[in-house]
C-alpha cells in the first residue's frame, strides 16, 4: 500500500513563438510535483518520530487533522538536523507559518524533499530558499556570505569570503544585477552535478 504527498509550487513559463510574426506567451501558473513514498514510512515513521517530539502536544489519533504545530527549536534537535550548519533555515524553510513551527504536513514535506527520491527539481527550489536568509526572492552577496561562513564554520577571513562570493556572483550572475535569482542559481548548479546530490536526509 502507498501514499502520494503532493506539493505545489508556482511557475511561470513563457514561450516564444515568431513563426508567421505570432508571438505567444504562455503561464503556467501551477506545477504539481508528485512523488512516492512509502505507506508505512510515513503513517509510523513519520507520524511516530513527530508525536516523540512532542507527545504534549501531538496526539496518537490524526483522524480528525488536528491544528498542531511543533516549535522550531525541538525540529531542530533531531539527530538528523543537530549537526546541520542550516538546520534552522531548513526548518523555516518548510514551516507555512514562516516562523519555524511545523504542522505534521510541513514535516512530511521537510522529510519529503529531503529524501532520496525527491525530484532534483523541487531540490532545487528548496536549496534556493535555505540560501535566501533575507527572504527575498534573491540570493545577494549577504547571502552568500552567510552560506559561506557556516559551511566553513568560519574558519576563513572576511578577506577570503568576501572574494569568493565576489566570484560566486561574477560566474553565475547572468544578468548582471549583482544577485543571483532561481535562473541563476538553476544554472549554477546545473553544472555542479554533485550539489544537490547530498541535499537529503535520512530517517
Amino acid at each position: 500500500m502507498s501514499v502520494f504527498i503532493s506539493i505545489n509550487h508556482q511557475a511561470v513559463l513563457k514561450t516564444n513563438n515568431n513563426h508567421n510574426g505570432w508571438h505567444t506567451e504562455c503561464s503556467l501558473l501551477q506545477n504539481k510535483v508528485v512523488f512516492h513514498i512509502k505507506y508505512k514510512e510515513v503513517s509510523h515513521c513519520l507520524h511516530g518520530r513527530y508525536h516523540e517530539l512532542a507527545p504534549h502536544l501531538v496526539p496518537m489519533d490524526y483522524t480528525n487533522d488536528p491544528d498542531v504545530k511543533i516549535p522550531l527549536a525541538l525540529i531542530v534537535n533531531m539527530p538528523e538536523l543537530k549537526e546541520n550548519p542550516f538546520r534552522n533555515r531548513i526548518v523555516e524553510s518548510f514551516s507555512e507559518d514562516g516562523q519555524g513551527n511545523l504542522s505534521f504536513n510541513d514535516f512530511v514535506d521537510m522529510f519529503s524533499v529531503l529524501s532520496e527520491m525527491a525530484p532534483r527539481e523541487l531540490k532545487a527550489i528548496y536549496a534556493f530558499k535555505i540560501y535566501d536568509f533575507n527572504v527575498d526572492n534573491y540570493i545577494c552577496k549577504e547571502d552568500l556570505e552567510k552560506t559561506l561562513n557556516k559551511l566553513t564554520k568560519e574558519e576563513l577571513t572576511p578577506e577570503e569570503v568576501n572574494l569568493v562570493c565576489e566570484k560566486a556572483i561574477e560566474e553565475a550572475d547572468l544578468d548582471g544585477d549583482n544577485k543571483l535569482s532561481f535562473a541563476d542559481f538553476e544554472n549554477m548548479i546545473s553544472r555542479a552535478p554533485d550539489f544537490l546530490s547530498t541535499f537529503h536526509i535520512r530517517i
